[in-house]
């Protein structure tokens, strides 16, 4: 029996588009390999790495051939990894999915039995999609300035708020007790950014052009998912002895900026790798999510559409035409 999966085939020319296209594969061989398990996926989520890569483009997809899907929730169907038994629920994010290993935009896939996590008792599989790689990713990021102190109060500033990271990065801010501020280039989303937390809003035009080295000081922390200048001018305007986060690269990949924030203000540029922190990280980070994320804010963001609609959505990311988090059922 077959299964439904999309595929990204990599050009021969580096340079050139790569194909994408929704396919039929064969079945996969059960019983799984010895640590792996065989999974029924329910969900996957689309994320900008998805959507660069199901608009062709390369960079993302690291192998000749592999199906796509940064993240994934499904039911174990078949086991042969300590810890994991027919119909448990899981759900994988990082690992190289979707990059060098098979994705989540299929009907069935293998996975590594240490990869997975247990989706939590009180969510749905289609609530653990939406929170998917980004919302776990702006979950390592709050752990993150949770362990650099910030408390009751302090002023965090979240860029490309709009976003998946963005949207899950200000529900979990407000659950820490912080003041947030979401930066958007989205003027018409202003209150929906407020109803998932944030207290102010910021244009991100004010962060977009290159600044001076040092400027005034505004934030005890900070969650950017969009690099660049605009993470330039943020770590210019923490205070002193303020952490900022940085876990994207919509903007800019680059990163001009000076010495001057880190050694006169103790300022933190903390990295966050989503792909392959220790198990440890990422289950307190799904802790944290279970522990603190409003599940009914997290819905009303969400957006849910088939599979067969996958390849088309990913060209909304380039236009501003997402907001907040797309999941995709892959059965429909």
């Amino acid at each position: 029996m077959s299964f439904r999966a999309i595929r990204v085939t990599r050009a021969a020319d580096r340079g050139a588009p790569n194909r994408v296209a929704l396919v039929d594969l064969p079945n996969l061989a059960d019983p799984p390999a010895p640590g792996d398990a065989l999974v029924e996926v329910e969900y996957s989520s689309l994320n900008f790495k998805d959507a660069l890569a199901l608009t062709g483009r390369p960079g993302i997809v690291r192998v000749d051939e592999l199906t796509a899907g940064i993240d994934l929730v499904g039911v174990v169907r078949a086991s042969a990894s300590d810890g994991w038994q027919p119909g448990d629920r899981v759900t994988v994010n990082g690992y190289g999915l979707g990059e060098t290993e098979p994705g989540g935009l299929a009907e069935r896939t293998r996975i590594d039995g240490s990869w997975g996590i247990r989706v939590p008792a009180r969510m749905t599989s289609r609530q653990a999609a939406a929170i998917g790689t980004a919302g776990y990713t702006a979950a390592l990021c709050v752990d993150r300035l949770a362990q650099a102190g910030l408390g009751d109060g302090a002023e965090v500033v979240v860029t490309g708020a709009a976003g998946g990271v963005g949207t899950i990065a200000l529900l979990l801010g407000r659950a820490a007790g912080w003041r947030m501020t979401a930066a958007t280039g989205r003027p018409e989303r202003a209150d929906g950014l407020r109803a998932l937390g944030a207290a102010d809003i910021l244009d991100r035009a004010e962060l977009s052009s290159p600044g001076k080295p040092l400027q005034s000081a505004r934030w005890d922390g900070a969650i950017d998912a969009v690099g660049g200048d605009i993470l330039a001018n943020v770590l210019a305007q923490t205070r002193p002895g303020g952490t900022v986060t940085a876990c994207g690269n919509a903007a800019d990949a680059r990163l001009s900026t000076t010495v001057m924030p880190f050694i006169l203000r103790g300022v933190t540029l903390a990295g966050i790798n989503s792909v392959e922190p220790p198990h440890a990280v990422r289950s307190a980070a799904w802790e944290r999510l279970d522990r603190d994320l409003d599940l009914d804010a997290l819905d009303a963001v969400t957006e849910e559409i088939a599979l067969t609609d996958a390849i088309e959505a990913a060209s909304r990311f380039f236009d501003g035409g997402v907001a907040g988090r797309l999941v995709v059922d892959v059965r429909c």
